[in-house]
């Protein structure tokens, strides 16, 4: 049943309600950031415990990811037609009790399959945080109200992988998945309580289901064949042709719906069309990095999980502290010269890496790369952000940054499922230093390759946005993941096409 649109929200930053709003928001929204960075400190310590092998690492990452990115955009349609906070607190404890079976797997397959269930939470919960508070807010203090969301939030990402590696060295990796239920116990009674209900509208159309449905499963076979793709058995070619054609019925039932998930026409804009391009670019090398860097840390350098993590703190950081000013920066001499020059520095970032090896020397040998990486990713996050919105109509706004949100978590899934595979690592590389330590070495030129066609493809297609176009929101970001999520003015949650 769909909730009646709220035309005219009224709360005030100042007020108890506003208050409330913010904590609940800011509380949901980093369970699932928290997620997405402190996993990947984890996994060598999950691999011992439960006897899991390399394919099985990639599926405790991915498996989430396949989820969350194909149902993101459903997701945000859902909270705009039967209501943003209804669907925000299912997400809440949809997330919570998926974790809550991460935490007790007894074995790594039970796992994976809680890990996608988390995602499907993590679609649901996601879009809705800032959707909530544009939705609620005064007009006057929507934007405060952001940045105070964004800045609380970039907070919580920079804690993560210092607290997933405290978790993981102290009391273990199942809590890394257990601290998500005492936190949606709070954030759900006061979401309910003190959120006031919004949504979109009187709704038109119907969900596109099959369009989510075949996306996610595309993204699924394709992953399942990269990932087992070194037996060279029947089972995984057909797997991946199955993906293959998933991926071409995804693309008509698109073209021929009258209510498309993904509309087609979004991408006749060749602005739209070359960022989403730099953004599959740009993320496939972030997901692969930090994939194989949390392993190298621990598996070759010999770093403790708790140093692991303290140890990607400065991509973090920089990000935090520096995001809002970058984006200023590109809205004056616009996005082409930032969407070039952030890839390469990634792409140095990524060569510096080579020297870390056994025993190497946080300060002379990781920090360099990290700070290197972190000012890649301030030069570009930004301003990749504003020119996808600046590419499309105001009112596609939120669909806008959606698709770019989902194009970016299924580049980093891809890159996953991939990497190990490009760079010859075998099912138990990562139990032996030497082994993971050559394939990590053959592995970061690949990802470095690949920044630099990112780089090359904003260069020769990206072009200053006209003026008077639509600015990002959200100024502070702090994931090292994905894009900023968007939505439109109105509050509508993003990936809101036709059917919402």
């Amino acid at each position: 049943m769909a909730v009646a649109a709220q035309h005219a929200p009224a709360v005030r930053i100042s007020s108890p309600t506003g208050r409330w709003i913010l904590l609940t928001t800011v509380l949901g929204s980093s369970m699932a950031m928290l997620d997405s960075t402190v996993v990947n400190v984890a996994l060598p310590r999950i691999g011992r415990d439960l006897d899991a092998n390399l394919a099985a690492l990639q599926w405790t990452v991915n498996a989430y990811m396949v989820t969350l990115a194909g149902l993101i955009l459903l997701g945000g349609s859902l909270g705009d037609r039967y209501g943003r906070r209804r669907i925000f607190v299912l997400g809440v404890v949809w997330f919570a009790t998926a974790s809550l079976l991460c935490g007790l797997a007894p074995n790594v397959g039970i796992l994976v399959a809680a890990r996608a269930l988390q995602g499907i939470g993590g679609a649901l919960l996601t879009p809705g945080s800032l959707a909530l508070i544009q939705a609620s807010f005064h007009p006057d203090d929507r934007g405060r109200a952001v940045g105070l969301w964004s800045g609380f939030g970039g907070i919580g990402a920079a804690v993560g992988p210092f607290l997933g590696g405290w978790l993981v060295a102290g009391p273990g990796w199942r809590w890394v998945f257990l601290l998500n239920v005492p936190v949606a116990l709070v954030c759900a009674p006061i979401a309910v309580r003190h959120v006031p209900e919004s949504s979109g509208g009187p709704a038109h159309g119907r969900f596109d289901v099959l369009g989510a449905a075949l996306g996610a499963l595309s993204l699924a076979l394709v992953t399942y064949a990269l990932i087992e793709a070194h037996g060279g058995t029947l089972a995984v070619a057909l797997t991946a042709a199955a993906g293959v054609l998933a991926a071409v019925a995804f693309v008509y039932v698109e073209k021929h719906r009258r209510d498309p998930m993904v509309p087609p026409d979004i991408f006749a804009s060749r602005q739209f069309t070359a960022v989403n391009l730099v953004t599959l670019c740009v993320y496939a090398a972030f997901g692969g990095f930090f994939f194989l860097t949390a392993l190298q840390l621990q598996v070759v350098a010999g770093y403790s999980p708790l140093e692991a993590g303290t140890a990607l703190l400065p991509t973090t950081a920089l990000m935090l502290l520096f995001s809002a000013r970058s984006g200023a920066l590109a809205d004056r001499i616009g996005p082409r010269l930032p969407l070039t020059v952030g890839p390469l520095l990634c792409a140095v970032a990524l060569l510096l890496m080579l020297r870390v090896g056994k025993g190497a020397d946080y300060l002379t040998d990781v920090l360099p790369a990290l700070l290197v990486m972190g000012a890649g990713m301030v030069t570009l996050v930004a301003p990749l952000t504003s020119t996808v919105l600046a590419s499309v109509d105001t009112s596609r706004a939120g669909l806008a940054s959606g698709i770019n949100n989902a194009a970016a978590r299924a580049a980093g899934l891809i890159a996953v499922a991939a990497l190990p595979l490009l760079a010859g690592m075998g099912p138990e590389a990562y139990r032996s230093a030497d082994a993971f330590d050559a394939a990590f070495r053959r592995a970061m030129p690949i990802c470095a390759a690949v920044l630099v066609a990112g780089a090359v493809l904003a260069f020769t297609a990206v072009r200053r946005p006209a003026p008077g176009c639509r600015r990002p929101e959200c100024r502070t970001h702090g994931s090292v993941t994905t894009p900023p999520l968007e939505t439109g003015r109105g509050g509508a949650a993003s990936g809101t096409g036709p059917a919402s």
